[in-house]
């Protein structure tokens, strides 16, 4: 009898609780509850869907229509995409992309903030300089790389080949976006001047978070300047490091419109899978378009889910 007086006491103090804890939680609950709703079903629900359809037949314009019957062929597509020279080639084409991509931004960034960390005389100036490039969209900046990047030399060189030209270092004119080999390096070229500014506000912003008291610190203890950079401010830099690699890597594996503005979706040579995914799409092959879509989705994972648990586990402790 005193254990049931007891859980009988208890019921109301849990009841109050319960009130209490949807009287704490409820109001933000309702007031997220359309994002979340919209997240749910416009991100999350597409790309549950664009898997589904990755996994069926749907290679024409009747199927899309329903006058031909779709099935489900399990792993076919993909299989299909990964036996193809051309799809490995447009894999082979992204990993040189990002390679560039990545080192060029992230060694030109880092060079760009390093000399700027200290408070100099036309900051805002150079700072503003570098940044530009990034306020430019990537159709805009391509339709004049397009022309800084014209293969023709001697007579009918254009834009940086005949730069090249003129002031007499006609040895570094280049083939560029006609090269079969480094078409896909030039394109790069353009990408890294395009967001070497961003990086570089990225680790500009890194550098001014470090302390002061520990460049002084460091100082006392008989460091010099260089030293002080790599045992106490560039371990600083690590996180800033890593959410620069990881930004600028999840933006080169969806490149499409840079590319595809300064050559075009047919041009073999700097043909990557965005690019497939878009030719797919024209001739309403969705099904294979869903496929390189969800491979895209699983290169992209694989970079962001390791850091996202990293970050995770940092801000525990």
């Amino acid at each position: 009898m005193a254990q049931d007086a007891t859980v009988e006491s208890r019921r109301p103090h849990t009841a109050r609780r319960r009130r209490g804890g949807w009287r704490q939680w409820g109001p933000g609950l309702l007031l997220i509850s359309p994002s979340l709703i919209l997240v749910g079903v416009f991100v999350y629900g597409l790309i549950g869907s664009n898997i589904y359809t990755s996994f069926q037949d749907n290679h024409s314009a009747a199927q899309l229509a329903g006058n031909q019957p779709i099935k489900f062929v399990s792993f076919d597509n993909f299989i299909t995409l990964f036996s193809n020279p051309d799809f490995q080639h447009s894999l082979k084409n992204l990993v040189f992309f990002t390679v560039a991509f990545l080192v060029g931004t992230m060694v030109i960034g880092f060079l760009w903030a390093w000399l700027m960390e200290r408070p100099i005389r036309g900051e805002g100036f150079f700072r503003s300089v570098f940044l530009f490039p990034m306020a430019v969209s990537f159709i805009a900046s391509g339709v004049v790389w397009r022309w800084l990047l014209n293969p023709g030399t001697d007579t009918s060189a254009t834009g940086l080949n005949r730069l090249f030209q003129m002031i007499g270092l006609d040895f570094l004119q280049n083939k560029w976006t006609a090269s079969e080999n480094w078409a896909i390096m030039a394109i790069a070229l353009a990408a890294i001047w395009q967001l070497s500014g961003y990086v570089m506000a990225l680790f500009l912003a890194g550098f001014r978070g470090v302390s002061e008291d520990l460049r002084e610190a460091s100082k006392v203890d008989g460091a010099n300047g260089w030293q002080t950079y790599r045992h106490i401010i560039f371990p600083q830099l690590t996180p800033v490091a890593l959410s620069a690699v990881i930004i600028i890597a999840h933006m080169s594996l969806k490149s499409f419109d840079l590319i595809i503005s300064i050559t075009n979706q047919t041009w073999y040579p700097t043909k990557v899978p965005a690019i497939d995914m878009y030719n797919f799409m024209t001739v309403n092959d969705y099904s294979m378009a869903a496929a390189v879509g969800t491979i895209l989705l699983v290169i992209v994972a694989v970079f962001v889910i390791p850091y996202l648990i990293h970050d995770s586990r940092e801000n525990r402790r």
